[in-house]
């Protein structure tokens, strides 16, 4: 089964008209992309689109032989003229399957939002999941659960959608992940592809012709990364994006709760809120265990308080017990540490704050703190295959 990309933006198209934002006004040449819509086989279109036919012929195809004309989502604006010689669109119900002449089956797969999805299997057996924009799959179970050999999704806006076709089986390591319904919401070029690989997923441009079950390399998802920044630099929200589309996390929080401190309790429950209700929280500091479990990926948030935990338990604070054994029982505690990284069997992702940066604690307590992350920071990353530095909300890669 062979589909072609007529499109690959959100509804408006990217960039959107009139918009002012940054993103719509760097999204030039081969990153614009017209509203998304699918050529199955020449024979089935999905999604009616503003020039359709014109984007069809760019690409070297005509939409003659199209017999189907499916809609995923309600359009809005204008209505959308329908070419000559295409049949009507329409929309097929939750759960029905439509049969065409040529082969194909099409299924319609409930939303947990408005729209319908598509599961097409083409004459050959070959599985091809398409999702509307903003939309995720409703009432997936594993025992009915179907093997999709490409999914084409809304990736950057619903994430989770991934998580949940990964959790039935749906999606696999073998699946070939595109994202489609793209938006404003993400530079285009370098900083697109990075956030689509942590989720295992790519884009291609408009026009793209994908033959569905061919292998394509697509870069690994990162076994370990670390997030470095300062503070509210966006290092956590980073860190819980780059494992939004898997199910099933561990969260191992590390900072407790402080009894009687409201504005620490605040800033938890922010943490709490942003985590998709399929993740696990652990609050704890005993990482070592943990990373020696196999089991779902694990986000430790954050190193800096594991560290601050540990020099509790070494008496780093006071000079004479830092001489007398303290300094060398945080040394193999680190030590343990880095090692459970480096044979870990899970997905790791974990966020420490980068210090250093020219300011000089004014107490010896303060500047022992800032040398023992300083080493914890630089070990941990020598272990992970990723390492980011978060500045301003902007993920820069260090490693991978």
């Amino acid at each position: 089964m062979e589909i072609t990309l007529l499109g690959t933006g959100a509804p408006a198209g990217l960039p959107r008209p009139d918009c002012p934002c940054a993103v719509c006004a760097t999204t030039l040449g081969p990153h614009a992309r017209a509203s998304t819509a699918v050529l199955v086989d020449g024979a089935l279109l999905l999604d009616l689109t503003p020039g359709v036919a014109f984007a069809a012929a760019r690409a070297g195809h005509s939409l003659g032989g199209v017999a189907q004309v499916l809609l995923s989502h309600p359009h809005e604006g204008p209505a959308v003229e329908v070419p000559a010689g295409l049949p009507q669109p329409g929309r097929v119900p939750d759960g029905r399957e439509l049969a065409l002449l040529t082969g194909h089956r099409v299924r319609a797969v409930p939303m947990d939002a408005g729209g319908t999805g598509y599961a097409v299997t083409g004459p050959d057996g070959q599985r091809l999941l398409y999702l509307p924009p903003g939309g995720s799959p409703a009432g997936l179970e594993e025992a009915r659960a179907e093997t999709y050999h490409m999914v084409l999704a809304d990736v950057v806006g619903r994430p989770d959608a991934l998580a949940r076709l990964r959790a039935v089986g749906s999606l696999t390591a073998t699946t070939d992940v595109v994202a489609v319904h793209l938006d404003h919401d993400v530079p285009q070029g370098r900083e697109l592809q990075r956030r689509l690989a942590a989720a295992g997923a790519r884009a291609v441009a408009d026009g793209t012709t994908l033959v569905v079950g061919a292998y394509e390399e697509v870069p690994d998802v990162p076994r370990r990364t670390l997030v470095l920044g300062g503070a509210r630099s966006g290092k956590s929200v980073e860190a819980e994006r780059r494992l939004e589309a898997f199910p099933d996390v561990l969260y191992a929080a590390t900072g407790g709760t402080r009894s009687g401190d409201a504005e620490w309790a605040q800033r938890v429950a922010a943490h709490q809120e942003r985590r998709p209700g399929s993740w696990h929280t652990a609050e704890t500091t005993d990482l070592v265990p943990l990373l020696a479990e196999d089991g779902p990926p694990l986000l430790v948030d954050c190193l800096s308080l594991w560290l601050a935990d540990a020099m509790d338990a070494v008496g780093a604070w006071d000079d004479a017990e830092w001489a007398g054994g303290g300094e060398k029982a945080l040394r193999v505690r680190v030590r343990e540490l880095t090692e459970a990284v480096r044979t870990t069997r899970r997905t790791v992702v974990a966020v420490s704050n980068e210090v250093g940066s020219g300011i000089v604690p004014t107490t010896p307590s303060g500047r022992r703190f800032r040398d023992e992350l300083g080493r914890l920071n630089a070990a941990f990353a020598a272990e992970c295959e990723q390492v980011l530095l978060v500045v301003a909300g902007q993920a820069l890669v260090l490693r991978g």
